[in-house]
């Protein structure tokens, strides 16, 4: 059964310029919302933003370097404007994923990570959530990552910038859910996007530790998340939804 979406939503998905974002943005619009693609490339941005509209769909780019906390806050009040005053669904699918020792990691990597995975998402669920909930309706999905619950060497950063996703959302559900606003995550594990081609045969190796034994392709990981922002998964609330071909069972 097809998740379906409130007729006439909102929907801001970051880091939608490429891969799951992509994906998501386009599976959202065939579901009727109305998509804010939100990324620093333009070009890329109006490249998703035209195929959705090809296809019938309604779309939007909004310019937006989430490094940058004045950038995520302007991100929100534009989003709002071009959504009619208001957003119903917000995809925190954005992040940076550098790999390496611990002891490698710059301050500037740090803080780049951290602001991106953890500070961005924060303050736009900070400026959008509140409106959602005095709506009484609303849906939040995070993406995270299998690296989140499980250690790994050389993913010391990544991984705990989102584990402190994961944790994000279950306060988030339990703040904003009691008001109609559902709060819930993927876990995605490896996925073949434009980010994770420079890993080449690793990424393969790595996903053949799973039952499925292959990398995910963008849109598996979106129809998850069209799911969890679907009327569908109405009585899921602070789950965080393993996409990961089985890696989390073995």
């Amino acid at each position: 059964m097809i998740s379906t979406i409130p007729a006439g939503s909102v929907a801001l998905v970051t880091g939608a310029t490429s891969g799951i974002g992509a994906a998501t943005a386009a599976l959202l619009a065939e579901r009727g919302a109305h998509v804010l693609v939100a990324g620093r490339d333009r070009v890329r941005g109006e490249a998703v933003v035209e195929a959705i509209r090809k296809r019938g769909g309604k779309a939007d780019f909004v310019a937006a370097d989430l490094s940058d906390s004045d950038s995520v806050r302007r991100l929100a009040r534009e989003a709002r404007e071009l959504g009619g005053g208001r957003v119903d669904i917000l995809v925190n699918n954005a992040g940076v994923f550098p790999f390496g020792p611990t002891e490698q990691a710059r301050e500037s990597d740090v803080d780049t990570v951290y602001a991106v995975n953890v500070k961005a998402p924060f303050y736009l669920v900070a400026e959008l959530a509140p409106a959602m909930a005095e709506r009484g309706r609303g849906a939040i999905v995070n993406v995270s990552t299998m690296v989140a619950e499980n250690g790994a060497a050389g993913m010391a950063l990544y991984g705990s910038s989102k584990a402190a996703l994961n944790l994000l959302t279950k306060a988030w559900a339990a703040e904003f859910g009691p008001h109609g606003v559902r709060v819930n995550a993927v876990q995605p594990g490896p996925t073949r996007t434009e980010g994770t081609a420079g890993m080449g045969e690793a990424l393969d190796a790595l996903a053949a530790q799973a039952p499925a034994g292959r990398p995910a392709a963008p849109s598996e990981i979106a129809a998850a998340i069209g799911y969890l922002a679907g009327e569908a998964a109405s009585f899921v609330h602070g789950a965080v939804l393993p996409v990961d071909g089985g890696r989390v069972a073995v």
